[in-house]
């Protein structure tokens, strides 16, 4: 039995402590740092190998008091971004393994300095996107003799839209901010340069279905910086309900709220509905020489909710979850086959899929369960209150 510190008791956190706790193999400490969060999670999922706890992981003394008490394998941070640098200073300080799911490029660079020398994995990056998608792009890649472009997009989205923004916050509203409001990083022309974010904007039809997508930062991860000098183009955007990106640029261009993120989130926080019943889309396209042809691989997918422990998750909890368990997962039980900074790509895709945590991005599901278990009213809860 591994002990595993999870921080963060959210929407991820509550699905990766369940997902691990599950497994049998691993005993996870669930911190939060609102009081009783973390409590309330570990009711829910009512598995003796969840201990949950109170810990203020922006409070780097309290996080290392707990790791000393409690000794942990590694920690996993399902935290903000703006959280991580701390998390991972105790990790470099305590000796122990560390996994995370941020976007933000800053945080990444930061793990990765302090990553320098270390003979545990810090491994940044570990969801959805980046993470799993870049998991798949490598693998496509090594399929062609020379490169030309590679063309990343992922989408989260309500499977009924039916707001102006034809969306639903099925993650962390920081982190869709961030993406939304940062520089983003793409190969133009064989060269690394930054893009606008919001712009981009293209169509996109899969499976007869019309979508959008446009740049967002961070996803494109460390897939630029490993194959920059060998590829023409290569860029990530995220991909939304025809129509988003417009009223999106209002908002933070025309109303200027991404110079004022607080109010930003507070407005979408209050408007903008939570779901289960979502769709992640997963699509890469990656052109170039096979046996002297110019050719196109794609890895095209949808993952739909699904029930883990008896209880409906959403999709977008699914994937990003399975993406950091199935990682640490291949890391903790091949000791010495990684060290140092771990980037995504370095994991093989049949080796995720293979995985006991990975199968959730098996090829084939559908909203049928999801719809049904919402009509019956038989969802569960992720978390418990009260006695």
């Amino acid at each position: 039995m591994k002990d595993i510190l999870v921080l963060g008791a959210g929407k991820i956190g509550a699905l990766i402590s369940g997902l691990l706790a599950e497994s049998g193999d691993y005993h996870v400490q669930l911190g939060d740092s609102q009081p009783g969060a973390a409590a309330k999670v570990a009711k829910a999922h009512g598995n003796k190998n969840i201990s949950a706890f109170d810990i203020d992981a922006t409070d780097k003394a309290a996080v290392s008091k707990h790791v000393r008490e409690h000794r942990p394998l590694a920690v996993v941070s399902s935290l903000p971004y703006y959280c991580n640098v701390t998390v991972a200073e105790v990790a470099r300080e305590e000796d122990l393994h560390y996994f995370d799911l941020t976007e933000d490029v800053a945080v990444t660079e930061a793990v990765r300095k302090l990553a320098e020398g270390s003979k545990k994995v810090f491994a940044p990056q570990c969801g959805l996107a980046p993470g799993f998608i870049s998991i798949a792009a490598n693998e496509l890649i090594q399929h062609f003799d020379t490169l030309a472009s590679v063309k990343l997009r992922v989408g989260a989205l309500p499977q009924h839209p039916n707001n102006v923004l034809k969306y639903s916050l099925t993650w962390s509203t920081d982190g869709v901010i961030n993406e939304y409001g940062n520089m983003c990083h793409s190969i133009v022309d064989g060269k690394e340069v930054e893009v606008l974010p919001l712009e981009g904007l293209e169509k996109i039809e899969i499976d007869g279905t019309r979508y959008e997508a446009f740049n967002t930062s961070g996803g494109l991860g460390s897939l630029g910086e490993t194959y920059g000098d060998r590829v023409n183009t290569m860029n990530y955007k995220t991909i939304r309900y025809p129509g988003h990106c417009e009223q999106m640029r209002l908002l933070m261009d025309g109303l200027k709220l991404n110079h004022d993120r607080g109010t930003l989130k507070r407005i979408l926080e209050n408007a903008v509905p939570q779901t289960l019943q979502d769709v992640v889309v997963i699509y890469v396209a990656v052109t170039g020489e096979q046996d002297g042809e110019f050719r196109e691989e794609n890895y095209v997918n949808k993952v739909y909710p699904q029930v883990v422990a008896g209880r409906l998750w959403s999709a977008i909890q699914v994937t990003t979850a399975a993406g950091i368990c199935s990682v640490l997962d291949l890391v903790l039980s091949n000791a010495g086959d990684y060290e140092g900074f771990v980037a995504q790509e370095q994991f093989r895709l049949a080796d995720i899929l293979e995985n006991r945590f990975g199968r959730a991005y098996a090829h084939g599901g559908t909203n049928i369960e999801s719809a049904e278990l919402i009509a019956r009213g038989e969802t569960g809860h992720q978390r418990v209150t009260g006695e």
